[in-house]
C-alpha cells in the first residue's frame, strides 16, 4: 500500500495457531476468531515515545495508538470513529479519570452507557466494523457474537443497538451474574438485538460461541464476534494505561520514567493483555498484580505453571470473573514463546481434551517475571470494600476490590510504589454486596439497595441503573448450550 507516494509495509494479524493464517486488521476485525480456533494477534508490537502521550486528551492517544494497529484504516475515519465513541457516551470529560484513594490510586473504568470497563471499547468496535462495511461497500448483515460473564454482554448491547448492518446475539450465564447485570441486557428492545440465558457457567457459553466461529464456513452470513477474542477489543483498553500514567506525570505524582505497577481484576485476561501490550509498547510498568476471586485458576497457573479448568466453580459476587478458561492467555503464551504457533496449539488441544496442560521451565520463568498472582476470598473482598471506605469513603465494587485487595498485599512488601488499580465496574451494580460489606441493612430488591446505597455514601450513581426497574425484561429465553448455534442460524433468516 502507497501513502503520499510511499511504500508502507501494514501490520499483519497472524494466528496463535498457525502464523501463516495471516491477514490485515480490518479482515482481523471482521473475522473475530482465526478459523483454525485462534486468535489473531499483531505480528509486531510497535514502540511508542513515552514523552509523546503526555498532555493529549483521551480521544488523541486513542488514535495515536490505535492508528499503529489499524493502519489500513483512512486516518480521517478512524479518528472519526474515535471521537464518536468517546464525545457523548461517558459521564466524565476524562473518559478514564484516576483517582487517589488511601495507598492507591484507581483508574476508574465504569463512566461510559453500562458502568463498566467493557464501554471503552465497545462504544468504538460498532463504528469500526460499520466503517468497514461502508469503505468495502458491503451490504451483508453481519450476526456479532458475544458470551458474556455479566458486563460485556451490556456493554456489547449498547454499542451496536440500532446499527444498521449487524444483529447482535449475548449469551449470558443462567445463573451468578446480578440482577442489575441481567437486566441491563434482557431489557434492551432494539429488533437487532438478541439475548439467551444459558444453562451452565461463563465458560460453557464461551466454548459455545468459539464452536460456532468454528463452524462460520456452514453459514450463509458472516460472523464477529464482541467478546475480547476479538482484536477490536482488546486493542482500544491499551489508552487508558498509557492515560493513567500520563494523568499522574501531569499531577506531579511520577516523573517520566517513573515505573509504576497495576493490579487488574482478572478473569478472561483481556483487561491485563491490554496492561501487557502497553508494556511492551514502552509504558515502565514495573509488574503487573493479576487479581483474582475463589476462581483461581489463574493465580494457581502463575504459580505452578500448570492450567487446569478440572477444578470446582465457584459462584462468587464478583461474576465477572467466574471464569475456568481464560482465552486471551493464549496470546500471552504465543508472545513468551517467542511466537511458537506449534507449541500453542498442543497446550490449547490438550486444554481441549485434558483440561489442562503445563508450560515449560523456560516460559514459566517469563510469566512470573512480569505477572504476580494474588487471591481473594469472599471474606477479603467485603473487608476491602469496607475498610477502603473508612480509610479514604471511596466506594468499591467487588470486582474492583480484588484489585484494591491485591494492591495493598503487594505494597506490604514494596511499600514506595506507585499502584494503580483497575476499577472495573460502578459500585451501583452490585449494591446488595457493597452494602452488606458496609455493614448497612439490605433489601431483596437490587434496585431499593442502588438507594440505599446512595443514601448512605453519596458516591456518584449513573442515573440509568436507577432507571432499569421500570423496564420490562423483553428476553427471558433460556437455552441449552447445544441449541445456540441453531438459534443464531434461525435469528439470522427471520431478522
Amino acid at each position: 500500500m502507497r501513502y503520499n507516494g510511499t511504500q508502507v509495509n501494514l501490520m499483519k494479524y497472524l494466528s496463535t495457531r498457525n502464523q501463516s493464517l495471516s491477514m490485515n486488521s480490518q479482515d482481523a476485525l471482521n473475522q473475530g476468531l482465526a478459523s483454525d480456533g485462534g486468535l489473531f494477534v499483531p505480528a509486531s508490537i510497535p514502540c511508542l515515545e513515552l514523552k509523546t502521550t503526555l498532555n493529549k486528551s483521551f480521544s488523541e492517544l486513542s488514535f495515536m495508538i490505535l492508528s499503529l494497529f489499524l493502519d489500513d484504516f483512512p486516518q480521517t475515519q478512524l479518528k472519526a470513529c474515535i471521537d464518536q465513541a468517546y464525545t457523548h457516551s461517558f459521564d466524565s470529560p476524562d473518559i478514564t479519570p484516576v483517582i487517589k484513594a488511601g495507598q492507591t490510586f484507581i483508574l476508574e473504568l465504569f463512566h461510559g452507557p453500562t458502568a463498566a470497563f467493557k464501554d471503552v471499547a465497545l462504544q468504538l468496535l460498532p463504528r469500526l466494523l460499520v466503517t468497514l462495511k461502508q469503505l468495502n461497500h458491503d451490504d451483508t448483515v453481519t450476526s456479532v457474537l458475544t458470551a458474556t460473564s455479566g458486563d460485556t454482554g451490556s456493554a456489547a448491547l449498547a454499542g451496536f443497538k440500532d446499527v444498521l448492518g449487524f444483529t447482535m446475539t449475548v449469551f449470558y450465564p443462567e445463573i451468578g451474574i446480578s440482577t442489575i447485570q441481567r437486566k441491563q441486557m434482557t431489557t434492551q428492545s432494539a429488533s437487532n438485538l438478541h439475548v439467551y440465558g444459558i444453562h451452565g457457567n461463563f465458560d460453557d457459553a464461551q466454548r459455545g460461541v468459539k464452536s460456532i466461529f468454528t463452524q462460520a464456513s456452514h453459514f450463509d452470513f458472516p460472523l464477529s464476534s464482541a467478546n475480547s477474542i476479538n482484536i477490536g477489543r482488546f486493542l482500544p483498553q491499551i489508552t487508558y494505561y498509557f492515560k493513567a500514567y500520563a494523568d499522574l506525570v501531569q499531577q506531579k505524582v511520577l516523573c517520566l520514567g517513573d515505573e509504576v505497577v497495576f493490579s487488574v481484576p482478572t478473569g478472561n485476561f483481556g483487561n491485563i493483555l491490554a496492561a501487557y501490550i502497553a508494556k511492551q509498547m514502552g509504558l515502565p510498568i514495573q509488574h503487573l498484580l493479576c487479581a483474582s476471586n475463589e476462581n483461581d485458576v489463574l493465580t494457581q497457573f502463575i504459580q505452578t505453571g500448570t492450567y487446569t479448568r478440572n477444578r470446582p466453580f465457584h459462584v462468587t459476587s464478583s461474576p465477572s470473573m467466574d471464569i475456568l478458561v481464560s482465552s486471551n492467555l493464549e496470546r500471552l503464551l504465543y508472545w513468551l514463546t517467542d511466537r511458537d504457533s506449534t507449541q500453542i496449539s498442543t497446550w490449547m488441544q490438550d486444554l481441549d481434551t485434558t483440561g489442562s496442560y503445563t508450560l515449560d521451565a523456560l516460559t514459566l520463568s517469563k510469566l512470573q517475571a512480569l505477572f504476580i498472582p494474588y487471591r481473594l476470598e469472599e471474606k477479603d473482598v467485603e473487608k476491602t470494600i469496607h475498610d477502603t471506605y473508612q480509610t479514604s469513603h471511596y466506594v468499591c465494587d467487588p470486582h474492583t476490590a480484588i484489585g484494591v485487595g491485591a494492591a495493598h498485599l503487594y505494597l506490604k512488601s514494596h511499600p514506595e510504589a506507585i499502584v494503580i488499580v483497575a476499577a472495573t465496574a460502578s459500585p451501583y451494580k452490585f449494591p446488595k454486596t457493597v452494602l452488606k460489606a458496609l455493614h448497612l441493612e439490605t433489601s431483596p430488591d437490587d434496585f431499593e439497595n442502588i438507594d440505599r446505597l446512595y443514601e448512605a455514601t453519596h458516591f456518584p450513581c449513573p442515573a440509568f441503573l436507577k432507571e432499569l426497574k421500570e423496564k420490562t425484561e423483553v428476553h427471558t429465553q433460556i437455552l441449552h448450550p447445544s441449541e445456540m448455534a441453531q438459534t443464531i442460524q434461525a435469528n439470522a433468516h427471520h431478522d
